[in-house]
């Protein structure tokens, strides 16, 4: 059973038989004869009770005609949404925990406002796992901190964030002369962050002593605050700290002090949603 099979079966339902039903569809009679067999045969019932010249629906005719008006009905639908350049339906978007809480409220409360028909749900991750999430489609975009497989995602900047180093009040230096502090703070492996501070010790040839993995900016901030380690973060995140007065701020050496923001989604994937939220984004750039 196809579509086509039900436009057919539909046609000599509405125009009353085989005969106007094949002028309707500028088919020959004997191919939509042969059709509405074909369909008769996949289903293993009888659809019409034949009286001579005349046919009427069996019961099980008329059961399938229903179905058969919604499952067209749909399959229009459906249709029209494909061909639709306007972003609507569901948009399953990923970003950084970060991103999420600083950068997004924004552009988000934009996108709501100008496209109402989208059903956004948003996800968070570290860069790993939201790339991870796209390639299973279990995600359509998202946003993450750079680099990325470019032979498995299409990008674009998002946002640019300027990197630094917090520590508490009447912390000593931090730089390339400094020894490593004993113990830093940061997300799970997978966090590009946490890797841009380990190759930085790494070069140097001294690692910190021990790392304390949490799952939130904040909470981060207040084990600094109280002198636990020291945390690379953006420093967008730092501005939305209430305890910002008693951190002490450390520059990290040009190259490794700013990382982009990247909105990326699967290759040849992309969407009117997603250009959508490019578009907001790049307005919010300007």
């Amino acid at each position: 059973m196809d579509l086509s099979g039900l436009k057919i079966f539909r046609a000599v339902v509405e125009e009353g038989g085989i005969t106007h039903a094949a002028k309707k569809l500028h088919r020959v009679q004997s191919n939509v004869t042969t059709r509405i067999k074909q369909l008769e045969e996949d289903l293993g019932t009888q659809l019409f009770i034949r009286e001579g010249k005349k046919l009427h629906l069996s019961p099980a005719g008329k059961t399938l005609f229903d179905y058969a008006e919604r499952l067209l009905s749909l399959a229009e639908e459906a249709r029209s949404a494909v061909q639709d350049p306007r972003p609507q339906g569901l948009f399953r978007l990923g970003a950084m925990e970060s991103t999420a809480a600083v950068r997004l409220p924004g552009p988000l409360t934009e996108y709501y406002r100008r496209f109402p028909d989208v059903d956004l749900k948003l996800r968070t991750g570290n860069p790993t796992q939201l790339a991870t999430a796209i390639l299973a489609g279990e995600i359509d975009a998202a946003l993450v901190a750079e680099p990325v497989a470019e032979e498995q995602f299409e990008s674009f900047i998002a946002f640019e964030e300027d990197l630094i180093i917090v520590a508490k009040k009447d912390h000593a230096p931090i730089g390339d002369d400094s020894l490593p502090p004993p113990t830093v703070i940061a997300f799970e492996h997978g966090c590009p962050h946490r890797k841009r501070m380990e190759t930085w010790y790494e070069q140097r040839g001294a690692m910190p002593e021990n790392t304390i993995e949490l799952s939130s900016y904040h909470a981060m901030l207040g084990c600094v605050v109280v002198g636990m380690g020291v945390a690379l973060l953006p420093k967008s995140v730092l501005e939305t700290f209430p305890e910002r007065k008693r951190l002490s701020e450390h520059a990290l050496p040009p190259g490794l002090d700013k990382a982009a923001t990247l909105l990326i989604w699967r290759k040849g994937a992309g969407s009117p949603k997603i250009d959508a939220l490019k578009s907001i984004l790049e307005e919010g750039r300007n």
